[in-house]
This record gives C-alpha cells, sequence and structure tokens, in this order.
C-alpha cells in the first residue's frame, strides 16, 4: 500500500495580466476547475483571484505530474470558458505558473490567504504578490522573464 500527501498552492495568470476574469467568471470556472480537479484524481481544497490570476490549492493524485496537472486544468477551463461564453474568445492562460507544496499544518493559512484574493488585491499588484511568494518558498527568479 502507498500513502500520499501531496497537497499544492498553485498561481496561474492571464494571458498577458489581462484583467478578463471577472467575479462571476472566476466563480463559475472555479466551480469547473473542480469537477476537472475530480476527474483527475485529486481534490479541490480552495481556488480565488482576482482579474488578472488564479490561486488553487489542491491535492494532487501521485500518478500525475504537478506540471500535467496545471497542463490539463488550464487547458480544460480555457475551452470551457471559449464554448460557454460567446464573448471570451480572447481569454487565455498565461503559458507558466507557480506551485508550491504546502504541508497539511499550514494548508488552513493557505486557505484563508486564497479566499481573502480580492481584499488582498486592492493593496497589492498580482505582480508584488507572486514576487513575495517565490522570495518566501526560496525560488529563483529572473524579472526580465517572469512575466512573459
Amino acid at each position: 500500500m502507498s500513502y500520499t500527501s501531496l497537497l499544492y498552492h498553485i498561481v496561474f495568470s492571464t494571458k498577458e495580466r489581462r484583467p478578463l476574469f471577472k467575479r462571476g467568471l472566476r466563480d463559475r470556472t472555479i466551480r469547473y476547475i473542480g469537477g476537472v480537479t475530480r476527474e483527475l484524481n485529486g481534490q479541490l481544497l480552495k481556488a480565488g483571484g482576482a482579474d488578472d490570476h488564479l490561486h488553487v490549492a489542491a491535492t494532487i493524485h501521485p500518478t500525475i505530474a504537478v506540471a500535467d496537472f496545471i497542463g490539463k486544468i488550464k487547458a480544460a477551463a480555457t475551452g470551457w470558458i471559449h464554448k460557454t461564453f460567446d464573448k471570451m474568445s480572447d481569454f487565455w492562460w498565461q503559458d507558466g505558473y507557480a506551485a508550491f507544496s504546502v504541508s497539511p499544518s499550514v494548508m488552513a493559512k493557505v486557505k484563508e490567504y486564497i479566499a481573502a484574493q480580492e481584499e488582498h488585491h486592492k493593496k497589492v499588484t498580482f505582480q508584488e504578490e507572486l514576487i513575495a511568494l517565490l522570495e518566501k518558498h526560496g525560488l529563483q527568479y529572473d524579472e526580465r522573464h517572469i512575466w512573459t
């Protein structure tokens, strides 16, 4: 028998950080992503964001790589948005993402952080937030390439 606890905090933005991901669209897309996550044998624990990005807290099944999981979530959500909303044919996600492993002992704090995204972004831009997350997790980045 194998046992895993693969908890992640994942962040990805709209292409060019365009503010297309409004609340109504975001809420419906989060529900859709929850279904896709279940199909991938994972569990959506919390999701939220702002007009230009999304945060996802999820468990990921050990048979799928993090990059594949995120790719499938983003592709499915984009397809669903294009099919469901006539005026959203120009909606796309940016190519990259950030993914952080999370200890079960801090997942409640991560979920609170995600739930407070709209309020948080009244004071902090997505760019400032992402850089702070990368630095908090000790990840090196090149600002010349981080936003492409």
